[in-house]
């Protein structure tokens, strides 16, 4: 009883929205070093964006995947393959912009583009407010819930040195060879939408009170 009151409670906070769904990132930061943080995954924010990365997580693409570009006060960019054949097979996949609902405000995830109409695997955890990149038409799609320190230690020393071109031509050996410190996705799995979630802890909640 005491997990269905709760439930309730939620539900009349709308504390989980309707088709919203997540990803639990296991995160490499350093050797010996491994931290989480979920991903919360908004559709009615970008309908399209959000389609994708379902098709990734679904894949298990971002297993591997280093964060090659992070900016301190701006952004942690991460979605390239650590296989160059994987990334040949998803780079020329790419998929329609969405417009943009939310702000790309701290912690908030858009993914990266090159123009029009251009987006793939990339994307980037805003870790600042960084209301400039709406009018650029990045449109967040998700945002982070838990795990905000594990983003905030992603390692940046780097910065933007990594180069895109060889990372897409020689995947992780390249930054394996040149930037063996960058953080890394170790695995995303998807966890399911939040009613889905509570659904299971009121079934086992039923069961306990039996």
């Amino acid at each position: 009883m005491r997990v269905l009151a709760l439930l309730v409670a939620l539900a009349e906070a709308k504390w989980f929205e309707e088709g919203v769904w997540y990803v639990d990132f296991r995160i490499n930061l350093a050797a010996g070093r491994e931290r989480r943080f979920t991903m919360e995954v908004h559709p009615e924010w970008a309908p399209i964006g959000a389609e994708r990365m379902e098709e990734l997580v679904d894949a298990d693409f971002f297993a591997g995947c280093r964060f090659f570009r992070v900016v301190p006060g701006f952004v942690a960019q991460f979605g390239i393959h650590g296989k160059p054949a994987v990334s040949a097979l998803w780079r020329d996949r790419t998929i329609p912009d969405d417009n943009v609902t939310q702000s790309n405000i701290a912690y908030y995830v858009s993914y990266a583009t090159s123009g029009a109409d251009s987006r793939t695997t990339q994307m980037f955890i805003n870790l600042v407010d960084n209301e400039q990149l709406d009018a650029m038409g990045f449109a967040p799609f998700a945002r982070i819930t838990t795990g905000l320190d594990t983003v905030d230690d992603i390692y940046s020393e780097h910065g933007e040195k990594p180069h895109q071109g060889y990372i897409q031509q020689d995947g992780n050996t390249y930054l394996k060879k040149n930037f063996p410190k960058l953080s890394y996705v170790v695995s995303a799995t998807k966890r399911g939408t939040g009613a889905e979630y509570y659904a299971k802890a009121e079934k086992a909640g039923a069961k306990a009170d039996l």
